[in-house]
């Protein structure tokens, strides 16, 4: 029962974030497409249009699935590609921040409920956008819903130190384990196709004192890595420039992740710096690991905008046309 406790909350978790993410998509979806047409004119205004857009959509992955179709519509470069995919994976962080604040530190419930109440309504309506609008509500309310009896079936640690066994077996190894726990957020990533939902999990288990801080950091990295899963299925059978731009966002997740496994411990110091309160307490460590997902995409995107030009060049010659 417990089982089936975790599997379902992660079910109500996973249909809430869909539902608020399409319903977002659907009601702006066309005009941020249009505005994606227009603000890309150079690397920098392609980077805040897809922080922006992702911001507002909450999924990199719907974002990427965009910059994909109009790339294979010749409607965009492969610069400006990149430029947007760099935003996009800033933006999407903000979906752990709102799970760390709203999540664990308020009775979440007190606003998730009013939220399904208010948006009932709107779903009856005529109007798509008022239909769309209801929806992103809904989906809101399932969505924090799914999290709060996610936080409650996760069993409490201490009760059962048993259960750390399978996790525990990979630790204690210096540079493999961070390895390991990579893999094992990348898979787990393209397991459920959400880095939003991998992450909230992630800081679920760090809340509940199954992972430290570090393993949590390096499940992070790796969920960078899984979601750029979504944009090689989505350019799949398209042309030669869909592809380029897949490759172009997995390469630069990959890259980020492999510089980052190099400063990892140094890093997690600069976290501890920036983020009040010690990680090791678990009550602190949802703050610290947003603030890592974070900075380490934007310490990515800042070392890496400098140079598109030349990265967009060896994606040409990875895949050549």
């Amino acid at each position: 029962m417990n089982v089936l406790s975790i599997v379902g909350s992660l079910g109500l978790l996973l249909y809430g974030m869909k539902l608020m993410s399409d319903g977002l998509q659907n009601s702006a979806g066309e005009k941020l497409q249009k505005l994606l047409g227009y603000m890309t004119h150079n690397r920098f205004t392609a980077f805040l249009t897809g922080l922006g857009i992702t911001s507002v959509i909450q999924s990199s992955s719907a974002t990427t699935v965009f910059v994909v179709s109009f790339v294979s519509a010749g409607l965009l470069s492969l610069t400006q590609a990149i430029g947007v995919i760099m935003g996009a994976n800033i933006g999407t962080t903000v979906t752990a921040w709102i799970v760390s604040i709203f999540g664990f530190k308020f009775n979440i419930i007190k606003l998730a409920i009013p939220a399904i109440a208010i948006g009932f309504p709107f779903i009856f309506t005529k109007s798509k956008s008022k239909k769309y609008f209801g929806e992103t509500l809904i989906g809101f309310g399932i969505l924090f819903i799914g999290l709060m009896y996610l936080k409650d079936s996760v069993p409490d640690i201490n009760k059962y130190p048993d259960a750390l066994k399978f996790l525990t077996s990979f630790t204690g190894m210096g540079f493999l384990s961070n390895i390991i726990f990579v893999i094992i957020g990348t898979l787990l990533t393209v397991i459920i196709q959400s880095s939003s939902a991998a992450m909230a999990i992630t800081l679920t288990m760090t809340y509940a004192g199954w992972i430290d801080f570090q393993t949590a950091c390096a499940l992070c990295l790796g969920e960078n890595i899984g979601t750029t899963i979504t944009a090689q299925l989505a350019a799949f059978g398209q042309s030669i420039h869909a592809r380029r731009t897949a490759m172009a966002h997995t390469m630069f997740n990959v890259f980020g992740v492999i510089w980052m496994l190099i400063s990892f411990s140094y890093f997690i110091t600069f976290i501890d710096f920036l983020v009040p309160g010690s990680a090791s307490d678990s009550a602190n460590t949802p703050s610290h690991l947003s603030m890592f997902h974070t900075m380490f995409n934007v310490v990515n995107s800042a070392i890496f905008i400098w140079f598109v030009p030349a990265y967009a060049k060896l994606i040409e010659k990875i895949l050549p046309g």
